[in-house]
């Protein structure tokens, strides 16, 4: 069987939420805007998606929010305007960002900005990696939390260290916040106090909210006014973008108000592996309702597992598997989403336990 075929045949999946086939989604869509009598916007033009708009904008404190069709156009044309506006300084960014690892680069290929990468890959910034940078930036950007390293944090105290030396040094701040949702919980703290001190804001609409896609950019007024008008020269404005912001609204309450019971379930997965020292984890605890998995065996080995696991068990464990730094070992993101939190406790038990013993039988 193909793994397509595997995962669909397994009854307790680790990652993620649940998938909706298109006809769910598309069925759900139709009943909620029949129930709210929704009408299509024009480029972005019309009570829907203005409505969701000053919405986002409340919730986190900012004066306003725009809408773009996708997160990549969303954070590069920030720190574009923010370069623009400072003699196109460079812009600095931690060595896991987006933009570095995912976005194959189009800061320099479309002449967006220059970026410096600053700080250890291993760890979040610490106000001393950004004050002790010797030139002079134009723009900070900011991943809470920074999915790359399993989902950590920078420390609070630091984070508003950050917020304070860029206000007083004129250095535009820009979160990227595509799981800030899930920070939230971490952090302890409202949305609107993790944000604040911050320039602008990206946020997905469809990573742990579960739209179809597209994002939001929070800011001034006028500064989202003029990322608006860069959205469209990029070719960012559709007709019609309500449905993107449909399968968002939808569900927006609902998705936020499970995150503090996603990070609780969190807590307790990484305590159920953590009782297989075969099994590191990172961080050294959850900071939001993802982790990452470290497993003493290499790649292909460890999609063998899956297979088998899968096949025997019903169980998915991961869907993406990485190379590890060292020789012969690889490592997996686990999101944990309403895949598990209606999982009972004994099955999860059951699972590491059944993970554990297939790693220690190595190759």
């Amino acid at each position: 069987m193909s793994d397509t075929e595997l995962l669909a045949r397994c009854t307790t999946i680790l990652p993620g939420h649940r998938p909706r086939r298109p006809s769910e989604m598309f069925s759900a869509m139709a009943a909620w805007c029949e129930a709210n009598g929704i009408a299509h916007d024009v480029y972005g033009e019309g009570a829907l998606i203005q409505d969701f708009e000053r919405k986002l904008a409340a919730l986190l404190g900012f004066e306003a929010a725009v809408f773009c069709i996708s997160g990549t156009m969303t954070q590069v044309t920030a720190l574009r305007l923010a370069a623009m506006e400072r003699g196109k300084a460079p812009v600095a960014l931690h060595p896991t960002s987006h933009i570095f690892v995912h976005e194959n680069s189009n800061y320099q290929l479309l002449e967006h900005f220059d970026a410096l990468s600053v700080g250890d890959r291993h760890r979040p910034w610490t106000a001393a990696d950004i004050t002790g940078i010797p030139e002079r930036l134009s723009a900070v950007g900011l991943e809470i939390p920074m999915r790359e390293i399993g989902g950590q944090l920078s420390d609070w105290d630091e984070l508003q260290a950050i917020k304070a030396h860029c206000k007083a040094q004129n250095i535009h701040l820009h979160m990227d916040g595509a799981r800030l949702w899930e920070a939230a919980a971490g952090y302890g703290r409202p949305l609107a106090e993790i944000a604040a001190g911050f320039d602008s804001v990206y946020v997905s609409l469809y990573k742990g909210i579960g739209g179809l896609g597209g994002a939001m950019l929070l800011g001034s007024r006028e500064f989202v006014a003029r990322a608006a008008r860069w959205f469209a020269r990029q070719g960012g404005k559709l007709v019609h973008q309500s449905p993107y912001v449909v399968a968002a609204a939808m569900q927006f309450d609902t998705r936020l108000a499970s995150m503090p019971a996603l990070f609780r379930r969190t807590q307790f997965l990484y305590e159920v592996l953590r009782a297989h020292r075969v099994l590191k984890l990172n961080p050294a605890a959850p900071q939001a309702n993802m982790l990452h998995v470290h497993l003493p065996v290499g790649r292909e080995r460890a999609l063998e597992i899956r297979r088998k696991l899968a096949a025997e068990h019903g169980v998915w464990i991961f869907h993406r598997i990485n190379h590890g730094v060292l020789p012969d070992t690889s490592y997996f993101e686990l999101y944990v989403g309403d895949n598990l939190l209606d999982t009972p406790d004994g099955r999860m038990r059951e699972v590491a336990a059944l993970l554990a013993a297939e790693v220690q039988r190595g190759d």
